[in-house]
């Protein structure tokens, strides 16, 4: 029950984050914004995250990284590329905010982290049962390319306004990932 308690908490804090996310930058938002309209004090805020950008990685892990967990473990890995792509379309405003935030504390950092996290989890997986091609093809070479391959697209189609949909980069990402630098210079 507690637990349920604590995610139900952290959902309210999260949606008032991102309420405040798409009217203002959001390195301008404050904790007593965040608290105030969620309707808590100020230490619950505190006994559930660090800080703003912990409560974005929280985001991000929750509303984007989890629900593809599934189609990853099927061997769908499109299909959770364009659920990911469709997630953020959905809330379009919020991750549009969001991907301005540049330094220490970027989006694209964040959202990295997060990524390559999950895809550590399933190359390790794979990577039990059978040895590498090579020794520089490590699970974790593989997640950081994978993840700041993502990472790069998803910017790029966050700030160029999402003017294609989540399909359709979906599509494109798939024809990135899945043909050489060889097949890129004939088709363009």
């Amino acid at each position: 029950m507690a637990s349920q308690g604590k995610k139900a908490v952290d959902q309210l804090l999260a949606e008032s984050f991102k309420e405040l996310a798409c009217r203002r930058p959001v390195e301008k938002i404050t904790i007593k914004e965040i608290t105030d309209r969620a309707g808590v004090i100020r230490p619950t805020f505190y006994y559930h995250f660090q800080d703003k950008y912990e409560l974005l990685e929280w985001i991000i892990q929750h509303d984007l990284i989890e629900p593809v967990r599934p189609f990853i473990d099927s061997g769908m890995a499109i299909q959770a590329m364009t659920f990911l792509f469709l997630n953020i379309e959905k809330e379009k405003e919020f991750y549009k905010m969001a991907s301005r935030l540049e330094g220490q504390n970027s989006f694209a950092g964040i959202a990295q982290r997060c990524i390559q996290a999950l895809l550590l989890e399933v190359f390790e997986e794979h990577s039990e049962r059978k040895q590498p091609k090579n020794a520089m093809l490590t699970p974790e070479r593989l997640a950081q390319y994978y993840g700041q391959s993502m990472v790069f697209v998803v910017i790029q189609w966050i700030q160029s306004g999402m003017t294609v949909s989540a399909h359709e980069l979906a599509d494109v990402y798939e024809y990135m990932i899945t043909h050489s630098l060889d097949d890129a210079l004939k088709d363009v």
